[in-house]
């Protein structure tokens, strides 16, 4: 799989790269994209052995990640979703998701559960993170939006060894050659996309 060379662009540059590269994919193709991803993520034993896992609803021409939420409800798995802290909003939280879960708009115009405290998963019950990324490489390096969101989540695991399996999802033409990181970015466990599943050695 080519990946989009990365000598000379920044951070910011390569996020512009590759949101265009993500956003010029026909609805055809995102369909396509989503169920072959769907495929690759429901055979690891990695997600059947999983009983809590984390999705996210697409935004910005991410990878869609319903077929997997259908799959974690039809294997009766417990699924959230991440929602802005209300008090901290530079945090999140993550909410039980179901059929019935109503939907509302955060400020990034991204669709979120309605916050109710019983529906509030605690990170650590998690056994398996599905996240969402603007661009990886092959050795589990992940460039977000830039919010810094889930580095936040994670500081406080860094050097905990009993943490949930960390998987980003990306489309194909995602991957990149080298990713430059920050001291606070936290590596992924691996990468699905809808043709490869990366497991950077570690």
């Amino acid at each position: 799989m080519a990946s989009l060379p990365s000598e000379g662009l920044s951070r910011g540059d390569l996020r512009k790269r590759l949101r265009t590269q993500r956003n010029s994919l026909t609805p055809e193709a995102q369909h396509d994209a989503a169920h072959m991803l769907a495929e690759q993520l429901t055979k690891l034993p990695e997600w059947q052995r999983a009983n809590t896992v984390a999705a996210y609803l697409e935004n910005d021409g991410e990878v869609g990640l319903q077929a997997v939420i259908n799959s974690a409800n039809q294997a009766d798995k417990i699924l959230s979703l991440p929602v802005i802290h209300p008090f901290n909003r530079q945090h999140l939280l993550f909410l039980r998701y179901h059929q019935n879960t109503v939907l509302t708009r955060n400020r990034f115009n991204i669709q979120e559960p309605v916050l109710r405290c019983p529906d509030v998963v605690p990170f650590s019950h998690h056994q398996l993170i599905l996240m969402p990324l603007v661009g990886f490489d092959a050795d589990g390096n992940r460039l977000g939006m830039g919010g810094g969101f889930y580095d936040r989540v994670l500081a406080p695991y860094r050097h905990r060894e009993n943490r949930p399996l960390l998987i980003g999802t990306a489309h194909d033409c995602q991957h990149v050659d080298h990713l430059p990181i920050e001291p606070w970015d936290f590596p992924l466990d691996m990468v699905i996309t809808p043709s490869h599943v990366f497991r950077p050695a570690r």
